[in-house]
């Protein structure tokens, strides 16, 4: 079984929503697009607060985005 990158499944959720990612970040509260960049491309993977958070703005489960 195949599983999808988590970086993959954010950016991809993202798009779905019609979302560019410096209007997620603006959603959280991030003055730049940076910090959404660095998740999608797995450079640095946030922090149970902020995975909720971006979660409740794509309106899926944690664990939809940041799971196996």
């Amino acid at each position: 079984m195949r599983t999808t990158p988590t970086n993959i499944k954010l950016r991809d959720i993202r798009i779905k929503k019609n979302l560019t990612q410096y209007q997620l970040a603006r959603i959280l509260g991030f003055k730049h697009n940076t910090v959404i960049s660095r998740y999608e491309t797995g450079k640095k993977k946030p922090n149970l607060e902020t995975a909720q958070r971006i979660a409740l703005a794509l309106g899926c489960k944690v664990e939809d985005i940041f799971l196996p």
